[in-house]
């Protein structure tokens, strides 16, 4: 993780938010290189789940919402961890995240390892929501939270996706977005987070074609990360034991990754019955039913629910395309990203940057390029380092143009995997490469 830490600072793919007043705790922007990685990321995913299929629509849900909302989906009186108190050095750690001792009622602290004796120290539980008010005036009435999820948008608008698309049973509805939890993180890079970003998407079923549908998703989504750049021995299905299962869920697996720090959630699938569309329902007075006109009756559908981070699936793709190896007794560091996923596709390298006309040349040619690809222009060093410098960040191909390019108007385009090379004339450049980035 220092390794992928630090690349991600120095090359522009993830700096420490507000870092000139100190930073704010497991809190992260991301740089030029990393909002285009995980742009990506949420493109492919919304691709893959809305627009290459059928039975899928999409939402885009407010952050705010009325705090019934919360009631009814049980996070105002469940959703809580417990957390407890070190007295040493006054900070604040689930309960779950403390270092056991062969005495079970005493704990050690992961900051200072000093002793935490739990008949003294108990842990305490505290809701994870982040409130706030709305209104001029704050007071009770005006409270509300920040979704801690954004599948709650997707159930209050179920009536009004029926209403105006028509959709029969099964279909689904996706949604990616922002979501806030309070929590005690424990680090881990941008790992977990207390703003984050989901890709979550509701699948309506009947009743008695959950199992189907549960099994499909499961298998759907594990082929997705495999599909751009997870190497399969890199990831597991984790079904929830029954002690472990949300009280909601029927059934709930787990996509793991190998992540440096162990094997961690890239994303759940549960089967969560029909208990949103029946608490809402209660709650807000509504009849949230399906008419199945084969039965000629009302039913209450049954969800499937695959919830993946934006964030964890952009740092385990970065993560899973770092590689070391060794080129001419140096070490060589090079992303190996996905055609898709790479932030940059081309870069444009003069090969002497006090030539002005090669440079010329040279951004001639990204000019020309621009638009059809996401490319970078670069004449700030020596070419090799240059190279290397693209190699870091998983440029796929880079374009030098070199003395030679004045007088035959041709190009050397370079690949990142296997670092050969070929002789490309101007005029077919783009051609050349719009095939290279279409081939498997």
């Amino acid at each position: 993780m220092d390794k992928i830490s630090s690349l991600c600072k120095r090359r522009g793919f993830i700096f420490q938010s507000s870092e000139i007043y100190g930073g704010l705790a497991n809190t992260w922007d991301y740089g030029p290189l990393g909002s285009e990685l995980k742009r990506n990321v949420k493109n492919l995913w919304w691709r893959s789940v809305v627009q290459e299929r059928m039975d899928m629509v999409g939402l885009d849900c407010a952050i705010l919402m009325h705090p019934q909302v919360w009631k009814a989906s049980g996070h105002v009186d469940s959703f809580t961890d417990p957390l407890v108190d070190c007295k040493e050095c006054k900070n604040r750690f689930r309960a779950d995240h403390l270092t056991s001792t062969d005495d079970p009622d005493i704990k050690l602290c992961s900051s200072c390892k000093s002793k935490i004796d739990l008949r003294l120290s108990a842990p305490r539980m505290f809701n994870l929501m982040m409130k706030t008010s709305v209104g001029a005036v704050e007071d009770a009435g005006s409270i509300t939270y920040l979704r801690p999820e954004t599948a709650q948008g997707i159930f209050v608008n179920f009536l009004n996706i029926l209403d105006t698309t028509r959709k029969k049973l099964p279909f689904g509805v996706a949604q990616i977005g922002k979501a806030f939890r309070n929590e005690i993180t424990p680090g881990n890079s941008t790992f977990r987070t207390r703003e984050f970003e989901q890709m979550e998407i509701e699948y309506f079923v009947k009743p008695d074609e959950d199992e189907k549908w549960y099994k499909s998703w499961i298998e759907e989504r594990f082929n997705w990360y495999l599909k751009y750049g997870i190497k399969k021995e890199n990831l597991r299905i984790r079904p929830h034991q029954k002690d472990e299962l949300a009280h909601y869920a029927k059934a709930c697996s787990d996509i793991e990754y190998n992540f440096p720090f162990g094997w961690s959630e890239l994303e759940g699938i549960a089967n969560r019955g029909d208990f949103d569309l029946r608490q809402h329902e209660q709650f807000s007075g509504k009849e949230m039913l399906y008419f199945d006109s084969q039965e000629n009756k009302k039913i209450r559908p049954h969800i499937i629910e695959p919830s993946g981070g934006v964030d964890r699936a952009t740092l385990a793709f970065l993560i899973d395309a770092y590689h070391e190896e060794k080129v001419k007794d140096e070490t060589r560091v090079v992303l190996k990203f996905s055609k898709e996923l790479a932030p940059i596709k081309v870069a444009i390298l003069p090969l002497l940057k006090n030539r002005p006309q090669l440079v010329g040349m040279a951004k001639d040619i990204a000019e020309g390029l621009m638009g059809e690809f996401p490319i970078c222009y670069d004449d700030t060093a020596a070419i090799g380092k240059l190279y290397r410098r693209q190699d870091e960040v998983g440029t796929l191909y880079c374009v030098t143009v070199d003395v030679q390019s004045l007088e035959d108007q041709k190009v050397t385009v370079r690949d990142r995997d296997t670092m050969l090379q070929d002789r490309v004339e101007v005029s077919r450049l783009k051609e050349y490469l719009s095939d290279k980035l279409k081939s498997e």
